[in-house]
């Protein structure tokens, strides 16, 4: 699959926000359901926490879409 790339412009993201931004869900709250049904990887392993501080360097997956993270 091809990554989307996304450019942090401060030091985080919190995770719902990013799937939010990246379409992935169509709310911070759907992406907030989204983990919380197990549906969410970041950097290969299972993340549980909706609000967990994506930074630059890290791969999010979801919905079969792969996220890369970079610094603007």
């Amino acid at each position: 699959m091809k990554p989307l790339i996304f450019e942090l412009k401060d030091e985080h993201i919190r995770l719902c926000d990013l799937l939010k931004v990246t379409g992935i869900a169509d709310s911070g709250g759907q992406g907030k359901h989204l983990v919380a049904e197990g549906r969410v990887q970041v950097d290969g392993q299972p993340e549980s926490r909706k609000t967990a501080k994506i930074r630059a360097g890290q791969k999010v997956a979801c919905q079969g879409r792969l996220i890369e993270v970079r610094q603007a």
